[in-house]
């Protein structure tokens, strides 16, 4: 079992304390969360890529890299890649030289990504959003394959012919997961390609995701494949602090400002406290609460899934510094020791 946690680097304004967050301050915060996770025994930390006023993380390998040599065994991938709109050699090759420089702690979470501000700063049509990753997702694995690398083109990439491509990763190849937002289509890709599944669930009732897990492992098994070797993840929203009010305390008025300014966008109707407490629950997706509380829910979704790993979004909008390093803390001492332990103790039951 895997513990880890992923952001996007929000700047803006505390909704708080009013302090206002730029770029060049969130970077310097965002390097102590990942060396403090690195510390306290987090397996993974993930940047996600966006390309918006509210983010600043729009190339999530150079963060990374900045972080890499104040860390020691952390995990360093993205959260996602945005494959669809960038260049499969140029996202190999940087993620490959983070696994350089961080001694092989690299990995690729590739995605479409839930915005489209990427498109048209990039020159792309969004009438070919499935076109442009399925097809880029193929060539991307086809470059993780070995050193030199020939590719036909097709109707977005190039014709390449045995070229290199360097520097290769440290252990010959790149971890590449596939994030999904729970669409059947998109977990057959992930079985038939073979790849390691990573399940995003922001809202409603995780446990209506659970068919997408079993559709996962029955399709890996029509096309040939072990399920039993191809890792699974949720990815939540959440957060930990000493008591269960000091938790919804401080990530609500965080999360409810993010949540309320992209709903204005995409037409979502505005979230309340109490719409937030109810998903704070024991079935709701915030994974909210104090150390045994957030352990009991990780282990009952746990139970649901049977995943291999476990990656909480805290840092959404901006909150206080202070308190989201005291929930790494808690995150990495009390919460993941305790999830390892009881889930080591079932597989070893159920052997």
């Amino acid at each position: 079992m895997e513990i880890g946690l992923y952001t996007f680097g929000d700047v803006g304004t505390d909704p708080v304390t009013g302090n206002v967050v730029g770029p060049a301050q969130r970077f310097a915060n965002l390097i102590e969360e990942i060396e403090l996770a690195d510390q306290v025994g987090l397996d993974l930390f993930g940047l996600g890529e966006h390309h918006r006023p509210d983010y600043a993380v729009s190339s999530p390998a150079v963060a990374l890299a900045a972080a890499a040599p104040r860390t020691k065994t952390i995990r360093l991938s993205s959260a996602v890649s945005v494959l669809s709109s960038d260049d499969p050699i140029r996202i190999f090759q940087q993620f490959s030289t983070l696994d350089n420089i961080s001694n092989g702690r690299a990995e690729i979470m590739a995605g479409r990504g839930s915005f489209i501000e990427s498109f048209p700063l990039f020159g792309y049509d969004l009438a070919d959003y499935d076109t442009l990753f399925a097809e880029k997702l193929e060539m991307l694995m086809k470059l993780n394959e070995g050193e030199i690398f020939s590719w036909d083109g097709g109707k977005h990439t190039p014709r390449v012919t045995e070229r290199g491509v360097y520097p290769r990763p440290v252990g010959g190849k790149l971890p590449i997961w596939l994030a999904v937002g729970g669409t059947p289509q998109s977990v057959g890709r992930a079985a038939m390609l073979g790849l390691p599944l990573a399940l995003a669930i922001i809202g409603g009732e995780p446990a209506r995701f659970a068919p997408f897990f079993k559709l996962y492992r029955e399709a890996a098994e029509k096309f040939g494949r072990d399920p039993t070797t191809l890792k699974t993840s949720i990815n939540v929203h959440g957060f930990v602090a000493e008591t269960r009010k000091e938790a919804i305390d401080t990530f609500y008025p965080a999360q409810a400002e993010v949540m309320n300014r992209i709903g204005r966008e995409r037409g979502w109707p505005p979230t309340s406290r109490h719409h937030f407490e109810v998903a704070a629950g024991p079935r709701g997706a915030q994974f909210v609460g104090d150390a045994s509380e957030l352990t009991d829910k990780i282990l009952a979704h746990y139970e649901i899934f049977g995943f291999d790993r476990f990656v909480i979004q805290m840092a959404i909008g901006v909150m206080e510094h202070a308190k989201l390093l005291k929930a790494i803390e808690i995150l990495g001492t009390r919460v993941a020791p305790e999830v390892k332990k009881a889930v080591g103790e079932r597989r070893t039951a159920a052997a």
